[in-house]
């Protein structure tokens, strides 16, 4: 039995799916960027892209189920699939809520291929009404470029002064933009609620910048960010680290608990890391977006492995931030 599923057996906990609230779609690995940290190993390289026939098939599971009311599209750069703004576009016109991973440079760096303007996207995410979520690692650049690449910090500050100009973060606006935080190395983050004020105070005394929420998530241990850590000999630590650090009040509030995760060919996934790796559904589940099923997905286990410590420890980590009230940053290595 896996360490994590033996964790959870001791302490008694059963965590099994209660719904399924967000359709999350993985429709390119095409990246202006090619961060540290990535869990999806995004970058101007790659050129995966979710087929039309998939992605309209991912509109008519959620035309077919009111129950699934957030639609949250993510890459690499979403922005970049060809069909984005059509995905959009039709989602909204179901009533769904869309929200976009959008990594801010790629409003200044264009597209990586077609060499072709992305300046429009901030007027186009006002027009549609789309919760934006961008990362920042850092409300200053060294952190910042360290680990997304020199010049990020400036460009992401402009992109989000251009955000903030179609309403964006500004009090009722009705606009949503969420900040990400990770940690820039081995360390768990810290208190969401308290870093959320500092990151304010920083962003609207220094930079003049408003945003709505700032989500805390934790660096997972797979892909690139584990190649770094054993390239220092630090994974196990960490590793050591994320269990030591167990929250079932964490656990509990776990994403793949109440969503789906869609990769490019239209394979289900518990979780977008679960789909990094490879772990696809419970045998008995649906395996692609062609089979969706809710009740067989509902009643289905939902697969954890090691990874799944990062999602648990400490205020715990999801592609909504924190999932619980505790937590502190800890040093890994």
């Amino acid at each position: 039995m896996p360490e994590f599923l033996r964790l959870l057996d001791a302490r008694s906990l059963s965590l099994e799916p209660l719904s399924v609230e967000t359709l999350q779609i993985n429709i390119t690995r095409l990246c202006n960027q090619a961060c540290r940290h990535c869990h999806v190993d995004a970058s101007p390289r790659r050129r995966e892209m979710m087929a039309r026939a998939t992605w309209e098939q991912c509109l008519a599971v959620l035309e077919r189920h009111p129950s699934i009311r957030h639609l949250d599209i993510t890459g690499g750069a979403p922005e970049l699939h060809p069909d984005f703004e059509q995905i959009v576009r039709r989602a909204r016109a179901v009533g769904r809520h869309v929200m976009v991973r959008h990594n801010l440079t790629v409003t200044l760096d264009g597209h990586p291929i077609s060499g072709a303007s992305m300046a429009h996207l901030p007027g186009f995410f006002a027009e549609q009404g789309v919760e934006v979520i961008s990362s920042l690692p850092y409300y200053r650049a060294s952190l910042t470029d360290r680990q997304r690449g020199r010049g990020v910090f400036d460009k992401s500050v402009e992109a989000i002064r251009r955000l903030n100009a179609e309403g964006f973060g500004r009090p009722g606006s009705g606009l949503l933009l969420d900040l990400v935080y990770n940690p820039a190395g081995a360390y768990l983050p810290p208190d969401q609620c308290s870093l959320e004020a500092e990151f304010r105070r920083e962003l609207r005394e220094k930079l003049g910048l408003e945003f709505n929420r700032l989500l805390t998530m934790t660096n997972m241990p797979i892909h690139r960010f584990r190649q770094q850590l054993e390239q220092r000999g630090g994974y196990e630590r960490y590793m050591e680290k994320l269990m030591e650090n167990f929250n079932p009040a964490a656990a509990a509030g776990v994403m793949c608990r109440s969503m789906i995760s869609v990769d490019h060919q239209g394979r289900l996934y518990d979780c977008d890391f679960n789909q990094m790796l490879g772990v696809e559904l419970d045998a008995e589940a649906p395996a692609t977006i062609f089979d969706f099923d809710m009740s067989a997905l509902l009643a289905r286990r939902i697969r954890f492995a090691r990874h799944c410590f990062g999602c648990t420890a400490g205020a715990g980590s999801s592609c909504g931030g924190a999932t619980a009230d505790s937590g502190m940053e800890q040093e890994a290595s």
